[in-house]
């Protein structure tokens, strides 16, 4: 089977529904990563980040807005 953008069909999908498409397939992906996959430096790199999130939760910008700011950036 031929899995060229053209061969699946991709090519006729809307822009937003190319991206749809491109954050469920990464989603498939990454559901399907092994986490013994991640080298030590990650899994440091990992906890470091979850523990700086767990001190300050309101630190962060909620994915909602994050995700629309880049559709905003890619329809302009």
């Amino acid at each position: 089977m031929s899995t060229t953008f053209a061969a699946l069909g991709l090519d006729k999908l809307t822009g937003e529904e190319r991206l749809e498409l491109a954050h469920e397939l990464w989603d498939s992906v990454e559901a399907e990563a092994s986490p013994s996959s991640l080298t030590d430096v990650q899994r440091q790199e990992l906890r470091r980040r979850a523990a700086e999130a767990d001190a300050d939760p309101d630190g962060g910008i909620p994915w909602e807005q994050v995700k629309a700011e880049a559709r905003a950036r890619f329809k302009s």
